[in-house]
């Protein structure tokens, strides 16, 4: 197809209506959100009090829109300490310092490099926060010294290098790439950019409210070394990077829809030519995602409103900014966004090439390159009836109707379904990291804060999670120090928050009165003071667990039968109410039977307090068999219909029904068996361990009407 005008109005009109703004939870942001809280579970060298705080950037935290093709790479997360802060040179030290900082903090002072936007670091005071008050004293150091911070210059076993990064364990991850960036934070904006905030705009972006927020939320110093600089070894060891990481994800969430595609779109396209870093590139320059992100947040500070929406045209806008892109290369100049004497290209970039691949680029090539590159990838997602459509849009009839057919399948998809599966994936990752690394005062902060802004929801399932976790350590060792803190957290953020009042949690209030007795009078607590905290927290978990099923039936019952009870059941048997539990797990029983999926129970240690041996046994075993098993749901799970099962026949068991009423048992059980695909090892080995339970029963029954 020749016309490029009808292209260009098809291409544009694919993008518009298949990218769609991220309302709603994606899976790359719960893995930023678990990532975060098993980074907040550590600590900085010998100190138990100086706290890991990490934050999520890059692409994860500054895309709102939804592409048809993967928008994040990786999950990009910096961390600092609590006990470290940087304030530019000359800067007095502060006297007040947000809440998530140490009472000790060591304070370095930035000092320029011979290289614009890398400095080095001088410690410089020590902060010592006052008893009775939130302020902070300054002692200066008596000889200032460059500072290489102590994070990330010495192995840490859960993380494994990545350049000047670090990746954390990536079992939990299904296709991303996880990489922590060591920083210093520092609270103030730097003087190397202390001309971005005042600079002339003509066409008002960033306007002054976004300005404002950019500055008060300061910046970092990043563990990075210049490409020029890591063949030195003290520079290697001392120099450091200013980052703007928040500023950007503060300036690029405040693109309008049409910027924040065209930015995907230009990053899609120089991987996919091969135009951005190549590990075989050793020492040479080549072109990275940060000079796309430059050259797009400089278009969308210089180009007027009326440039990116009238007579809206991507590929118009693409060609413009891809030959800006071959004029810099060709100067050997990218200007820095917000430090106004940095250069992100230099001489060693092998541009030759790239800018000769650049200037031949023009508005019907780019068109065809969107339609085959781009367009046709990414509808294979789609159902075979729609990505089928592609194979010949060789006409202006049928591309249109192939990107209509897209467009209309990604606008009547069911997100229900989408969803359901997010919320098992999140409850699979909290339920598994809570149990392999356990909780600290910190990473609860950080659990419920990013796993709210996610879904609130979400927070309310973790709680549940630890308050069963806190009950299982508080049983086996007494009751200690940092899980009595770590609940003090979370029942104090359930208070405080929303839906606290929406779901009445009426143990709630418990909690919080053990809490603080625990935390007054932990060593001298009686045996009978952790009975009753275990017993309160299991309230808690079973209250918590209720209602997140409930908002699951709600929001997610037309695609999933999900019944609310499993944990009262579970509970109820745990206490000998055998009645109650037989109840509710036939009536869960019944609507299982007549409906489709359904919900799994993690078999975690942390569950294990409502359960028999018998499964507890059958789990241990399976994990003998294979310990990579727990990483993976189908081996560690069981479905609410297999666990209703079991229940049901304990309790139809310990009340000695009638012979007529465990065969229908038995149905129960053969279509649970083909339910469950071979994969769901600790489904099929429960409904076998039933089976046996009800014909040892029947036997022995038999055995004893036959004597009689």
């Amino acid at each position: 197809m020749s016309d490029y005008g009808v292209v260009d109005e098809i291409v544009t009109k694919f993008f518009l209506n298949t990218c769609r703004l991220s309302w709603r939870p994606s899976r790359h942001a719960v893995q930023a959100a678990v990532t975060c809280a098993i980074a907040a579970s550590g600590h900085e060298g010998d100190d138990k009090d100086a706290n890991l705080v990490p934050l999520t950037t890059g692409s994860a935290a500054e895309f709102y829109i939804e592409p048809m093709l993967p928008h994040v790479g990786d999950i990009d997360i910096m961390i600092y300490v609590s006990a470290e802060l940087a304030i530019p040179r000359g800067h007095p030290p502060p006297t007040q310092l947000p809440a998530e900082f140490h009472s000790y903090v060591k304070v370095s002072e930035i000092i320029d490099s011979h290289v614009p936007g890398y400095v080095y670091l001088e410690l410089r005071y020590l902060l010592t926060k006052c008893t009775d008050s939130d302020r902070y004293n300054a002692v200066e150091y008596e000889e200032q010294h460059v500072y290489r911070g102590p994070m990330w210059t010495k192995p840490n076993p859960k993380f494994e290098p990545h350049g000047p990064a670090r990746i954390p364990p990536r079992h939990h991850v299904e296709h991303l790439l996880t990489d922590l960036v060591g920083c210093v934070r520092c609270l103030a904006w730097p003087p190397q950019a202390a001309d971005w905030p005042t600079r002339h705009r003509n066409c008002n972006w960033p306007d002054s409210a976004t300005v404002d927020r950019v500055v008060s939320n300061g910046c970092d110093v990043v563990d990075v070394t210049h490409p020029r600089c890591r063949q030195d070894e003290w520079m290697n060891r001392y120099q450091w990077r200013l980052s703007f990481s928040r500023a950007e994800i503060v300036l690029i969430n405040s693109w309008m829809p049409v910027q924040q595609i065209v930015y995907h779109v230009l990053r899609v396209f120089v991987k996919t030519e091969q135009l951005t870093e190549n590990a075989d590139t050793s020492g040479i320059g080549t072109l990275s995602n940060y000079h796309i992100k430059t050259l797009m947040l400089w278009a969308c500070e210089l180009k007027p409103r009326s440039w990116w929406t009238d007579d809206l045209s991507l590929i118009r806008i693409c060609v413009e900014l891809l030959h800006t892109l071959s004029v810099w290369l060709t100067e050997a100049r990218c200007p820095h966004y917000f430090i106004n004497n940095c250069n992100l290209v230099d001489k060693s970039f092998a541009s030759e090439m790239t800018v000769s691949r650049l200037l031949l680029i023009n508005k019907d090539w780019l068109s065809s390159w969107f339609v085959n590159n781009y367009m046709k990838p990414s509808v294979q997602i789609c159902p075979k009836s729609v990505s089928r459509l592609f194979d010949d849009v060789s006409t202006r009839t049928t591309l249109e109707d192939a990107v209509s057919a897209v467009a209309n399948w990604k606008r009547n998809r069911n997100l229900s379904a989408d969803m359901s599966s997010l919320f098992c994936f999140a409850q699979f990752q909290i339920a598994y990291y809570v149990f392999l690394l356990s909780i600290t005062p910190c990473s609860c902060v950080c659990w419920m804060s990013e796993l709210s802004n996610i879904d609130v929801h979400l927070s309310i399932y973790f709680a549940g999670v630890a308050y069963l976790h806190v009950a299982q350590k508080i049983r086996r060792g007494g009751l200690i120090e940092n899980p009595i803190k770590c609940l003090s957290v979370i029942a104090n953020h359930l208070a405080v928050s929303n839906y606290y009042s929406e779901f009445k949690f009426s143990s709630l209030s418990n909690v919080l009165r053990l809490t603080d007795k625990c935390e007054s009078h932990a060593t001298n607590s009686s045996d009978s003071d952790v009975s009753e905290f275990v017993e309160v927290l299991q309230q808690s978990a079973v209250e918590l667990f209720t209602a997140f099923r409930h908002f699951e039936a709600r929001n997610f019952g037309s695609v999933a039968t999900i019944v609310t009870t499993d944990c009262e059941a579970m509970y109820a048997y745990k206490h000998g109410d055998y009645q109650q539990c037989l109840q509710l797990s036939t009536e869960n029983i019944y609507m299982l039977l007549n409906g489709v999926d359904g919900r799994d129970i993690w078999r975690f240690s942390e569950f294990a307090h409502f359960l028999d041996d018998d499964i507890v046994s059958l789990t241990a075993l399976i994990l003998i068999i294979n310990q990579k098993y727990k990483e993976y749901s189908c081996y560690t799970s069981i479905s609410q219909l297999t666990l209703s099962l079991y229940l049901m026949t304990q309790c139809q068991l310990k009340l000695r029904h009638s012979l007529m009423s465990l065969a229908k048992t038995f149905d129960y059980i053969e279509v649970a068996h083909r339910r469950h695909t071979a994969r769901r090892v600790l489904d099929h080995l429960v409904l076998k361990l039933i089976e046996r339970k009800l014909v040892r029963y029947i036997t022995t029954e038999n055995s004893h009407q036959t004597v009689s």
